[in-house]
């Protein structure tokens, strides 16, 4: 018995390598960057609440992190070729000149990992609401950068 669990779950992981290792099609690839966008707005929104209301180092923290990861995990490899467009129901907000100005994209991506990165560090140390304002400033800032560059109304 043990070994068809072993067995079952060395296919699993197979599987799974496999599956992960595949190129994205660019309908996946433009829903995927806007799962990784939504999620970064949510955790935005939790640190904006905490600021808000009642302060939770922890909280502000967490979220904080969560942005700083998707910021460093590489998301400029969801803008393929053919991701600049809507694709049947797959719609994008993203303005053609996100693939045509790189100097411009990577100025802005670099100002967003930085602020982002920026910002885990501070809330890191945060003891209270006034230790993140700068920072988490600093991050809409560059959230707005791209926004007004790239992204349509």
């Amino acid at each position: 018995m043990q070994k068809v669990v072993s067995l079952a779950a060395l296919t699993l992981a197979l599987a799974a390598g496999h599956v992960a290792a595949e190129p994205l099609t660019p309908e996946e690839q433009i829903l995927t960057r806007q799962a990784g966008y939504s999620f970064m707005s949510w955790n935005m929104g939790k640190i904006k609440a905490n600021l808000d209301g009642e302060f939770s180092p922890t909280q502000v923290s967490a979220a904080a992190n969560a942005i700083a990861g998707i910021a460093n995990s590489g998301m400029g490899a969801l803008y393929g070729p053919g991701t600049d467009k809507d694709i049947g129901d797959v719609k994008t907000r993203v303005k053609p000149e996100l693939f045509t100005n790189q100097e411009k994209v990577g100025e802005v991506a670099v100002g967003f990992i930085e602020a982002a990165n920026n910002m885990a560090e501070v809330a890191a140390m945060a003891e209270s609401k006034e230790d993140v304002q700068e920072a988490f400033g600093k991050l809409g800032e560059s959230c707005k950068a791209c926004h007004k560059e790239f992204r349509k109304d």
